[in-house]
């Protein structure tokens, strides 16, 4: 198995998860994929490092200390640069209601943890329109 080195242009996907595991396995499976990563432990480290770095699309854990998913999301679309990034919720619940409240708060789609390569990656191509990384 060969890691790609991405692309100079590939598009910037941001992870923000405080388990170490599911960032590394997303980072694993994004940059398999050409894509380039943006990780985050939380969303205050999230709302950081999101202005330097311009994601195409955001990955947000629900159940984080200190900021958890729902807020990290409202206020990344309530940022008038970042409204329009899709940003797409993880957890380990698949609960009706957690669905129903990533929705309230803008979030696009919801991937329950622990998700597989090709739920991830087809998530990424479902939310930014299919955009390859060779662009």
């Amino acid at each position: 198995m060969t890691t790609t080195t991405p692309h100079a242009n590939a598009l910037k996907i941001m992870v923000i998860d405080d388990s170490s595991t599911i960032r590394r396995s997303a980072e694993i499976f994004l940059t398999q994929a050409g894509y380039q990563v943006v990780l985050a432990e939380d969303g205050f480290d999230a709302l950081a490092k999101i202005n330097d770095h311009h994601p195409a699309l955001v990955f947000c854990d629900i159940l984080m200390p200190r900021l958890d998913g729902y807020q990290t999301c409202a206020l990344i679309k309530k940022s008038a640069k970042f409204h329009a990034t899709p940003v797409l919720m993880l957890s380990s619940k698949d609960g009706l209601f957690d669905r129903a409240r990533g929705a309230m708060v803008g979030s696009a789609a919801y991937l329950t943890k622990p998700f597989t390569k090709d739920s991830l990656l087809a998530a990424v191509r479902e939310h930014t329109g299919g955009v390859s990384t060779q662009e």
